[in-house]
């Protein structure tokens, strides 16, 4: 869970009532301090003010929010919004995923491939990650840069090449899962042989 809100004593009892439902919490006091931790973390929630100063430009990225609770609220309510929106969304993101030999950890940040760990740089693993959880999804260049490296990254979509291209040496056997989707982008699809 990521918590973001310019009031300190409000983010620390948000803290606390989500610890005690066993949520690993981060914490931001600005919407730049979020996108920077939403650079290189996936969160399944985020709590956020959206009436921090310096939100207008978050906001107008269309970020999806789930719920709206006004303030004050109550957290105990808040920690039941949170549980009905989780469990709503399906809580997509898996303590494993495993295709064959490929076994893909996203809270540890582990790959196997045939029982032997692989290590990823951050972003090729963020990339897996994404493309193994929505299987069989096509994503363009730009989505990807959307979602795995963020909505205000100025680079070029051929950056997510690079990324794939090194992706796929480091699953060796298992690089045919991420296939190119001509004119369009990448899926995930590791067909059991």
């Amino acid at each position: 869970m990521l918590i973001v809100d310019d009031d300190l004593h409000l983010r620390k009892l948000v803290l606390t009532y989500a610890q005690m439902e066993q949520f690993q919490c981060r914490e931001a006091e600005s919407g730049a301090q979020a996108l920077e931790l939403l650079r290189d973390t996936t969160f399944d929630i985020i709590i956020l003010d959206v009436m921090m100063p310096g939100m207008d430009k978050l906001l107008g990225f269309n970020l999806g929010a789930d719920d709206y609770v006004p303030k004050p609220f109550s957290p105990k309510e808040l920690m039941a919004r949170v549980g009905a929106v989780l469990k709503r969304a399906g809580n997509k993101r898996l303590s494993e995923l495993v295709f064959g030999g490929l076994c893909i950890e996203p809270e540890t940040r582990t790959v196997r491939v045939d029982g032997k760990a692989v290590s990823l740089p951050p972003k090729e693993f963020d990339l897996l990650v994404k493309l193994a959880e929505n299987e069989r999804i096509v994503f363009s260049r730009e989505q990807l840069l959307d979602q795995v490296w963020g909505f205000d990254y100025f680079g070029d979509a051929r950056t997510v090449d690079t990324h794939i291209k090194s992706l796929r040496e480091h699953l060796g056997p298992y690089r045919r899962a991420i296939e190119t989707v001509w004119g369009v982008g990448y899926k995930f699809d590791c067909k059991q042989e």
